[in-house]
């Protein structure tokens, strides 16, 4: 299975599979909103594309669960939760443990060394350093998960890649809830890269207790720091309305 992260810039071959792909990215990287209204008239404006094709993708990313179908009322995109996260990243870090098992079982040397390019690119992609520093936020989404990808990639199993895929789409919605509005310091920041470099050590020694361990504490660091994120919003919402 490709990973997704290669078709990233890629021209897509017809209008329709343009407006999902362009819609779709703007969803993963966080330009609309939660329960924000998607209307066909406005995002035809905006791609420069038909209503035919804009219905098309809205339909498409509605199967994918990156937006939702209203009766007689269109399409908005799709809401947050804190019990939806705790759910996706359970399955996440469940099928992410297995996946790196396998692989590192199974992987070749072409994998490895896939490995070590994706890292050394993610090191060299700096962290947006603003919340309005979209570009910066994407190129280092794309390559994150291309990381990612990477390590499980020689699990054996394109069922499980197709699932860790769409886990992974919606981990990276709720992810720019940090990715873009982070506050962490430059310690915190270099600890990531450290998880990053140390998972990589662990798998390319085939230490599969270590590398899945490792692999849990990351993504897990990143369960807790989002869910603060959607208790504060939680919070705020609850204080508004009184």
């Amino acid at each position: 299975m490709q990973d997704p992260a290669l078709t990233f810039g890629l021209e897509p071959r017809s209008e329709a599979e343009r407006a999902y792909q362009l819609l779709r990215r703007e969803l993963l990287n966080g330009e609309w909103l939660p329960n924000e209204r998607l209307r066909p008239q406005a995002l035809q404006q905006r791609f420069a594309l038909g209503l035919t094709p804009i219905r098309e993708a809205l339909m498409r990313l509605a199967v994918d669960g990156l937006v939702q179908g209203e009766s007689q009322r269109g399409f908005r995109a799709c809401g947050v939760s804190s019990e939806e996260w705790r759910d996706l990243m359970s399955a996440r870090r469940e099928l992410e443990r297995s996946c790196l098992a396998a692989a590192i079982e199974l992987g070749d040397a072409g994998w490895e060394a896939r490995i070590a390019e994706a890292m050394e690119q993610l090191a060299r992609t700096p962290l947006p350093k603003t919340a309005s520093d979209r570009k910066a936020a994407e190129l280092w989404e794309v390559r994150h998960r291309h990381f990612h990808f990477a390590l499980v990639s020689a699990c054996g199993s394109p069922w499980r890649l197709r699932f860790w895929n769409t886990l992974t789409d919606h981990s990276e919605r709720y992810r720019k809830l940090r990715l873009l509005r982070r506050k962490e310091s430059a310690a915190k920041v270099r600890d990531a890269v450290g998880d990053h470099f140390a998972i990589t050590r662990a798998v390319l020694a085939r230490d599969t207790a270590r590398a899945t361990q490792l692999m849990d504490t990351h993504l897990a660091t990143t369960e807790t720091a989002i869910a603060g994120l959607l208790q504060l919003a939680d919070e705020d919402n609850t204080a508004a309305a009184k």
